[in-house]
């Protein structure tokens, strides 16, 4: 059985390998709680901040400026706060911040502050948002605009496909918000350009976001721009949204926007004009919005990474492109188009499939639908000799494991640890072949961090 003094050295230690800031103040404000990643942040000396009176340590904030004293004066709660501000050392640090009243039988007995330290983050959103300011001025914007597809080059002749293309051609013609589904690697991309190229909107700019690539302290900014003098170090910059003025922002993977931001974006969506991050001036917005997510709407909303009304706002032409095992008749159509392709590409002189390796194409899932199809094709050219015809030497397909009751047949023979390993790796093998050795996309395919996999990897 664990004793008090034990507990108290187990939580001790836990705030001490904690990434994040804590800082907790009773109801008379003396800190009882600062641990390390608090104080090395603000170069306090640990010991020298315990048991002291914040207002005392802490002269140099105002109070209004306080999260901690307005928590404890008010009992407010304030959520994912940037404040930027400079530590003992006069260093000028960047912090988001939560801050939440801590109450006992309905009095307030104490706060507690949570702090994560963004200052490197924000120095690479100013390094990002200037780059992107310097290669998306009006003049140059035709000339750095990114890849153009179209709707001839969308391959396929299933029916249920050709309706969706059909259905896309004619999204092209309005002017309303479009969601697309579909499973990683479908080409819900190449459904947005082409939207966009065949639309009125043409001759203006597209842009497109990854919203899971940022974290929000930088993804709003790059959305929605700064103001000068908005926070510390801000500079007057547009963001995606006024860059793409006249024209179309595609929004990736919408779903891993963090739900704060989504309420901020709706708003947008709904009131045709914006603020800049720290500004206070309306700026009028004639964008269209394609945004593009890779799991059913109602799983994601249920789940909570999706807002509801957000959804309803984008959906006015819901676009689902159906995953490649659900068109087979499509498998060797794209096959031999990518044949064709990755022939200039590698300088080969490959003519056919042979039966074979067609079997194989066809017998397979594709997890990683048509860019694993494509990846499988591109790496059998890359790996032919002399030969002209792709074999199923040639090309590397992952074999499904084992189903139904041969599987506990198997994991008895293996034992539980070795059996699930085995199917780990599997799925880590298809992930990464389906993303094209890509780490990060692989990861977010597989639901794990990416510095998870890159060790997974190494063993």
């Amino acid at each position: 059985m664990i004793k008090g003094k034990d507990y108290k050295k187990i939580t001790e230690e836990i705030f001490r390998l904690m990434e994040e800031g804590l800082h907790v103040v009773d109801k008379e404000g003396r800190t009882i709680i600062y641990n390390d990643a608090m104080a090395n942040m603000e170069k306090m000396n640990r010991n020298e901040v315990l048991k002291k009176p914040f207002r005392e340590m802490f002269s140099h904030i105002e109070e209004d400026r306080s999260t901690i004293l307005q928590a404890l004066k008010y009992g407010k709660t304030t959520l994912n706060v940037q404040q930027t501000y400079r530590n003992i050392d006069g260093k000028e640090i960047t912090t988001v911040n939560s801050t939440y009243p801590l109450t006992f039988d309905g009095k307030i007995a104490g706060a507690v502050e949570i702090a994560r330290n963004i200052t490197d983050v924000q120095k690479l959103s100013h390094t990002i948002m200037n780059f992107q300011q310097e290669i998306t001025e009006p003049e140059d914007i035709r000339e750095k605009r990114i890849k153009a597809y179209s709707f001839d080059m969308i391959i396929g002749k299933n029916k249920r496909f050709a309706d969706v293309v059909e259905r896309a051609k004619k999204a092209a013609q309005s002017d309303a918000s479009v969601l697309i589904y579909g499973e990683t690697g479908t080409g819900k991309e190449l459904f947005a350009q082409s939207i966009h190229y065949h639309s009125d909107r043409r001759s203006k700019p597209l842009l497109a976001q990854n919203c899971a690539a940022l974290p929000e302290s930088l993804l709003e900014g790059i959305l929605f721009g700064t103001a000068k003098g908005g926070f510390t170090g801000a500079m007057d910059r547009a963001g995606l949204f006024e860059q793409a003025d006249g024209g179309t922002l595609l929004l990736d993977e919408i779903n891993a926007m963090p739900y704060e931001l989504q309420g901020k974006l709706l708003r947008v969506l709904q009131e045709d004009y914006l603020r800049r991050v720290g500004g206070t001036k309306d700026i009028p917005l004639n964008v269209r919005i394609i945004a593009t997510i890779n799991e059913p709407a109602e799983k994601l909303i249920e789940k909570g990474l999706l807002r509801k009304d957000l959804y309803y706002r984008l959906a006015i032409i819901n676009i689902n492109v159906p995953p490649l095992r659900e068109r087979r008749d499509d498998i060797l159509l794209l096959a031999e188009k990518f044949l064709d392709k990755h022939n200039k590409r590698f300088v080969k002189e490959l003519w056919m499939i042979s039966d074979p390796a067609k079997k194989e194409l066809l017998d397979h899932d594709y997890p990683g639908n048509v860019r694993e199809l494509e990846n499988i094709i591109m790496a059998g050219v890359s790996m032919a000799g002399d030969e002209h015809v792709l074999t199923e030497e040639h090309l590397y397909i992952e074999k499904n494991t084992v189903t139904g009751s041969a599987e506990y047949e198997l994991a008895s023979q293996m034992g539980l640890y070795d059996y699930l390993k085995q199917i780990e790796d599997h799925l880590i093998k298809q992930a990464m072949i389906s993303n094209g050795g890509n780490i990060s996309c692989a990861a977010r395919q597989l639901g794990i961090k990416r510095q998870t996999l890159q060790h997974k990897l190494k063993k």
